[in-house]
């Protein structure tokens, strides 16, 4: 039961850390369609929590075509399938091992 509430835990914490990802990654591929100041402090933390995997993605495959870079919706499918296939496994484990969600009722 302990290891089933504990897997519970890291599939709603990791769950939670893909929806915010997710929204900055919205945000970041906003302010591509605008010109924003690049000292702002959002528009850094934008730039520098995305770039990264952006750079990983495009070294691997190159997805800009037609002038539009296709590189955030790759990373918004990847989270789509993180949460679909992990964090439900993670779910489905934990209900099997007699986890409880947060209302307190067995899965």
């Amino acid at each position: 039961m302990i290891l089933g509430n504990f897997l519970m835990a890291v599939g709603m914490v990791l769950n939670t850390i893909l929806n915010l990802y997710f929204w900055i990654v919205i945000g970041s591929a906003v302010l591509s369609w605008v010109n924003p100041d690049p000292y702002n402090p959002i528009v850094r933390f934008l730039r520098g929590a995305t770039e990264p995997v952006y750079y990983r993605i495009r070294r691997v495959v190159p997805l800009y075509f037609g002038g539009i870079d296709f590189t955030p919706l790759v990373v918004l499918l990847g989270i789509q399938f993180l949460q679909a296939f992990l964090v439900n496994s993670l779910y489905q484990m934990a209900a099997r091992m007699g986890g409880q969600n947060t209302s307190g009722f067995l899965l």
